[in-house]
C-alpha cells in the first residue's frame, strides 16, 4: 500500500444511489434518501461515504456500528424508550450495533458515515 491508496472523501465522487425506506418503517413524510459510498474495505466489514435524507421519520435497527458527522440539516435520533438527541451541523457521534428507535429528519440532512459491521 502507498499514498495512492488513501481515499480522500472530499475528492472522491461516486454515483449516488437513491432509495426510500421500506414503507412499513416510515412513520411520517416521504424520506427519500441517497447514499454515495466512497470506500469499501477489502474484508467487507467497513464502508465510508456520504448520506442524504429528506424530511420524514422512520424506524431504525442498527446491526452495524456507525460513526456519523452531520454536514447539513437537523435530525432527531430517538431510542425505543423515547429518549432523543437532536443532531446538527458539526455533531459527531457513534450509533452502536443493537440500537433500535427512529431517525427523524427535520431539515434536509447530509452526513459522512463510517460503518463497521462485524462478519461472523
Amino acid at each position: 500500500m502507498n499514498i495512492q491508496n488513501v481515499v480522500d472523501i472530499s475528492q472522491t465522487a461516486s454515483e449516488a444511489e437513491r432509495y426510500r425506506p421500506d414503507p412499513a418503517k416510515v412513520l411520517k413524510g416521504d424520506p427519500e434518501q441517497a447514499v454515495s459510498n466512497q470506500y469499501d474495505s477489502p474484508c467487507g466489514q467497513m464502508n465510508v461515504g456520504v448520506w442524504e435524507g429528506a424530511v420524514g421519520q422512520w424506524t431504525v435497527n442498527y446491526t452495524e456500528h456507525e460513526y456519523c458527522e452531520i454536514l447539513q440539516g437537523v435530525s432527531v435520533l430517538r431510542d425505543n424508550d423515547g429518549n432523543a438527541k437532536t443532531l446538527r451541523v458539526g455533531d459527531r457521534f457513534v450509533i452502536p450495533a443493537g440500537f433500535r428507535g427512529t431517525w427523524e429528519v427535520l431539515e434536509a440532512c447530509r452526513k459522512i458515515y463510517v460503518i463497521f459491521e462485524q462478519k461472523a
